[in-house]
């Protein structure tokens, strides 16, 4: 399975309809090459920004709103599947911060809200409603996973996704450069103990006084890191076996041995 990962940069004095344009690059630069990928993945809050919390009542969408209209016909012009980063869903008067996956027809066939909502100088947890599903989804490689950010730091979500199935994890994420060692750790970790690959999509750049800190990776079931994004924006790729999973899960059983205490 081939992997493209858009880690976006942000700077204050950009638009939202100027990060639009960027990623529309994009896809025309992944829908040009001769290798297309399977998934192109893009990360939190890429329209708005993360800390732009007086935005995200007036720039809120539906499901199938100017994100989804708007990425929806790349996905199908590539022929892949979209993990079309996060929006600030509006459903009735409630907002989440809610991934989309858009399948490689245009449809949207899955979508997550945020389980985990940060508190720490952050308004997410004040302004958003917290998801209650965890979400895995058949695709045509396997069982997918899907998680934003903060919910990196809670191993028993990630150990549901991989109870129920899922063999690779998606993490879109608008992550600081102040905890970079923790990025680093907890990828790694939620990959090795689950016995899955691992693959996330970070911001980069500057929004207000935050530094978002890049890092973008693909880990293996290992826990060893396949590609790993710098600390600007790139377009980063990385082939995965799908195969492997079931090969490690079979030679190393941690999974089956474990003790509900």
């Amino acid at each position: 399975m081939l992997i493209k990962i858009i880690q976006l940069a942000f700077d204050d004095s950009e638009l939202k309809a100027d990060r639009f344009a960027r990623v529309e690059g994009y896809f025309a630069q992944i829908n040009g090459d001769e290798n297309r990928p399977d998934i192109v993945v893009l990360p939190e809050i890429w329209g708005t920004g993360f800390f732009n919390f007086e935005r995200y009542a007036t720039e809120s969408e539906s499901l199938q709103g100017e994100t989804f209209t708007r990425l929806a016909p790349w996905a199908e012009k590539i022929g892949c599947y979209l993990l079309a980063g996060s929006i600030i869903e509006k459903d009735g008067s409630d907002f989440y911060n809610t991934a989309l996956l858009i399948g490689p027809d245009g449809s949207l066939v899955g979508k997550y809200r945020k389980i985990h909502l940060f508190g720490y100088h952050s308004q997410e947890g004040k302004i958003m409603t917290r998801g209650a599903d965890i979400v895995t989804l058949k695709t045509d490689f396997g069982i997918w996973g899907i998680s934003i950010c903060y919910d990196l730091r809670f191993p028993e979500l990630y150990r549901k996704m991989v109870e129920a199935g899922a063999e690779v994890i998606f993490v879109v994420s608008a992550w600081p450069l102040a905890r970079l060692e923790h990025w680093l750790l907890l990828n790694r970790a939620r990959a090795l103990e689950n016995l899955c690959y691992l693959v996330s999509c970070n911001c980069a750049g500057h929004l207000k006084e935050h530094t978002f800190c890049g890092n973008s990776m693909v880990v293996d079931p290992w826990g060893e890191i396949v590609a790993l994004a710098g600390t600007d924006e790139e377009l980063l790729a990385a082939k995965i076996d799908l195969g492997k999973v079931a090969a490690i899960r079979a030679v190393f059983p941690a999974l089956h041995d474990r003790q509900i205490l």
